[in-house]
């Protein structure tokens, strides 16, 4: 008799693409920034990437800001797959700081010293109360059903999330790791329930907005066509 599969989790955390603040530097927030034409076709090179690559998701998951929505719309359409929104995957709200640009947010007055358990710009999310959604988003996901999923959100939250999966929390010194995530980058994270064990496929990938990567991944579509 053969044995039962265990069961096997794979989240793919992808970043979405450029948007109009990043084009301008803004310190965005939870302000709702479009993709710029840049971001749209990044999203569009990794869609064609995944699908050369024959990556399947059972579902889609992303933030409801327009960015990410717009980045997952393109990613889901190309591959074929249910998309769900969820607020609890938006960026982090940075207060008044929403909008600015570096040298307007480096004119405000900030106390000499912040720590993760301080708020960001007057009302916003510190780090620690940002970990502590990014780990709550995670529970629920673990509440579904094993399989494989894609969640599109952003930089400052899924820096907190891979914080939550790899159990660094925040202490009151500020400084630490951070995982970076590119615009369209993704982490590929795989979770055994059963062992309780978690391991980190990648990180920060975002070969498909390098040229010459991006140029192969062409050639070969030209060979297989749709």
């Amino acid at each position: 008799m053969s044995a039962t599969p265990k069961p096997v989790y794979q989240f793919v955390f992808l970043r979405h693409g450029e948007s109009t603040g990043n084009a301008e530097s803004r310190w965005q927030g939870q302000s709702d920034y479009p993709l710029t034409e840049r971001g749209r076709a990044q999203a569009t090179a990794l869609a064609r990437r995944w699908k050369t690559e024959g990556v399947k998701f059972d579902l889609a998951i992303s933030s409801t800001l327009q960015r990410a929505k717009e980045t997952a719309e393109i990613v889901t359409s190309a591959l074929g797959v249910t998309l769900e929104f969820d607020e609890i995957w938006l960026e982090r709200d940075i207060g008044d700081m929403e909008g600015l640009t570096p040298e307007e947010v480096q004119e405000k007055p900030r106390p000499p010293y912040i720590t993760p358990f301080n708020s960001i710009g007057g009302d916003g999310e510190g780090d620690w109360e940002l970990f502590l959604r990014a780990g709550q988003a995670l529970h629920n996901l673990l509440k579904r059903p094993a399989g494989s999923y894609l969640v599109v959100s952003h930089g400052g939250l899924l820096n907190q999330l891979m914080h939550a999966i790899v159990g660094v929390a925040h202490h009151a010194d500020p400084s630490g790791v951070r995982f970076r995530f590119e615009n369209t980058a993704f982490a590929r994270v795989i979770y055994r329930p059963d062992q309780h064990r978690w391991a980190i496929d990648a990180l920060n990938d975002h070969a498909h907005t390098n040229p010459v990567k991006y140029a192969a991944f062409e050639m070969r579509r030209d060979r297989d066509p749709e």
